[in-house]
């Protein structure tokens, strides 16, 4: 790039983007957001429907539909999709707003924790409740 007179200093944006900085990963991060809101649509319309069929139906029941092969599969796919969406909202969040690096990170690191904690035990409930019907 050529320099004129009061240009010293100014660099091609582009090359400053091209290998360096969020922008190897955040075409991914944004895909997957959309992804998994897309998907939580259906999810959660699903799980709506499910959770009303369950209103006036007492423990025995709840367990029995919970253990249904579908079921079980179609929570434990809305359990990962949920956790994960709200792992990469909040992160975008983190990533804005915070801006002391170790607070960032310490945060971020958290969030990753506490998401992978929730969502094994949620799964972990629903394959309780599965495998005990299946006895």
């Amino acid at each position: 790039m050529s320099e004129f007179p009061g240009q010293s200093g100014m660099r091609d944006p582009l090359k400053t983007a091209r290998h360096w900085g969020p922008s190897r990963t955040g075409v991914q991060h944004w895909w997957v957001q959309r992804l998994t809101a897309v998907a939580l649509i259906p999810l959660t319309l699903w799980f709506l429907f499910f959770v009303a069929g369950l209103l006036h139906a007492d423990y025995d029941a709840v367990l029995a539909s919970i253990g249904q092969p579908v079921h079980a599969f179609l929570l434990i796919v809305l359990t990962v999709c949920s956790y994960w969406h709200g792992m990469l909202g909040l992160d975008v969040i983190i990533g804005d707003y915070v801006h002391a690096r170790g607070q960032e990170v310490t945060l971020q690191i958290a969030l990753r924790f506490g998401a992978l904690l929730g969502a094994l035990a949620t799964i972990l409930a629903v394959l309780a409740v599965w495998f005990t019907r299946l006895h």
